[in-house]
C-alpha cells in the first residue's frame, strides 16, 4: 500500500514534468533551456521509477495510468528533436504503419461500416426512385448513363494529366476526411456518408441502365486501394474525435495531440496506396483491357494489401506511439546530458 506521505513528496516532481511539457508547446525541445532539458530527463527517469512502484499496488491503477500518459508525452517530446534518417521511411512503412493500423483497426472498421451503410441506402433509394438519382447525380451525368455510355472515356485521351488530377483529388478527399475529425467527428462522418451515398446512387443508376458490370470493371482495379485508403483516413478522423471527446485522465489538448499523432501516421501510411490507385485509375481502369484482367489485377492488389496490413504486427516497443512506457527506459541521447 502506497503511503500518502510518499505521494505528497512525489507529486511536485510529476507536476514539474507537466509544467515543462506545457512550456514546450509546439516548439518542442527548442523551447527549453539546456538546464531544463537536463531536468526533464532526470525527472523522466525518476518518474519511471515511481511508475514501477505504483504498478505494484493494485489499488493505484488510475494513478499508474496517469503517470504512464505523462511519461508518454515526455518521451514524445524528447524524441521530437532527433534527426530523421532516410532509413526511417522504410522502417515506418515496414513496422510503424502496420502497428498503428492494428492498434486503430476498430476505427477503420467503423469508418468502413458508415460508408457501406449509406452506400446500401443510396443503392436501394436509387433503384426505386429515378428522381432521386437525377437530384444527386445531375441531369448531364444521368443523360450519359441513359445513353449507356461511361463518363470515364475522356480519361483515356489525357492519361498523365488525368492520373495526376485523380491523385490530387483522392489525396484531398482523404486529408479532408481526416482533418474534419477535429469537428468531434461530425465532418468525418459526413464525408464518409456522402461518398458512400454517392457510390450507392451511381451503382443504382448503372444497374437500372444495365451498366453495373461496366461500372464495377472500372472501379475494381483502383477501388481495391482507393476505398481502403479512404476508410483508413476516416478511421484517423474518428480517432482524433475520440481524443477530443474522451480525453480520460489527460488534459484535452494533450489527448488530442496524442491521438492526432497516431492519426497522422495513419494518413501518411495511405499515401503510397493513393499514388498507385491514381495511376491505375488514369491508365488501366478506363482502358480497353479485358474485364477478366482488370478483375485479376484487382484481386492481386487487394491480396497484397491484406498481406501487408494484416500480417503479424511487430511487437510493440516502449517507443510505440500507443504511449505505453517501460519504466526502466530513458533515451540515451538525453541520458548523456545528465
Amino acid at each position: 500500500m502506497i503511503s500518502n506521505n510518499w505521494l505528497q513528496k512525489r507529486r511536485p516532481y510529476w507536476a514539474r514534468i507537466d509544467e515543462l511539457l506545457a512550456r514546450s508547446g509546439r516548439s518542442g525541445v527548442r523551447a527549453l533551456t539546456h538546464t531544463e532539458l537536463q531536468e526533464l530527463a532526470l525527472l523522466y527517469r525518476q518518474t519511471a521509477s515511481d511508475l514501477a512502484t505504483i504498478r505494484e499496488d493494485a489499488s493505484s491503477r488510475n494513478l499508474a495510468h496517469y503517470l504512464n500518459q505523462l511519461l508518454g508525452r515526455a518521451h514524445n517530446l524528447i524524441y521530437m528533436g532527433r534527426r530523421s534518417r532516410p532509413a526511417g521511411i522504410i522502417k515506418f512503412y515496414r513496422e510503424t504503419f502496420p502497428q498503428i493500423f492494428h492498434e486503430t483497426l476498430p476505427y477503420t472498421l467503423l469508418a468502413t461500416a458508415i460508408f457501406f451503410a449509406t452506400a446500401a441506402a443510396g443503392l436501394m433509394v436509387a433503384i426505386t426512385d429515378p428522381g432521386f438519382q437525377r437530384y444527386i447525380l445531375g441531369p448531364e451525368m444521368m443523360d450519359t448513363i441513359a445513353k449507356q455510355q461511361m463518363w470515364t472515356h475522356s480519361i483515356v485521351t489525357v492519361k498523365p494529366l488525368a492520373s495526376s488530377a485523380i491523385m490530387t483529388n483522392n489525396l484531398a478527399v482523404s486529408l479532408t476526411t481526416f482533418a474534419l475529425g477535429i469537428t468531434a467527428g461530425i465532418g468525418t462522418v459526413y464525408m464518409l456518408a456522402f461518398n458512400g451515398l454517392l457510390f450507392g446512387v451511381i451503382s443504382g443508376a448503372c444497374w437500372r441502365a444495365g451498366m453495373l458490370g461496366q461500372l464495377m470493371s472500372f472501379v475494381a482495379p483502383h477501388g481495391v486501394l482507393e476505398l481502403p485508403a479512404i476508410f483508413i483516413s476516416g478511421g484517423a478522423g474518428l480517432l482524433m474525435a475520440k481524443g477530443l471527446l474522451f480525453p480520460g485522465t489527460l488534459p484535452r489538448s494533450a489527448s488530442v495531440a496524442r491521438e492526432g499523432a497516431r492519426a497522422v501516421r495513419l494518413v501518411l501510411g495511405i499515401i503510397p496506396m493513393l499514388i498507385v490507385a491514381g495511376t491505375i485509375e488514369g491508365f488501366v481502369s478506363p482502358s480497353e483491357l479485358a474485364v477478366r484482367w482488370k478483375y485479376t489485377l484487382a484481386a492481386g492488389l487487394f491480396g497484397l494489401l491484406l498481406l501487408y496490413v494484416m500480417r503479424k504486427a511487430p511487437a510493440a516497443s516502449p517507443k510505440a506511439v500507443s504511449g505505453e512506457v517501460v519504466p526502466s527506459e530513458i533515451p540515451k541521447d538525453v541520458a548523456a546530458t545528465i
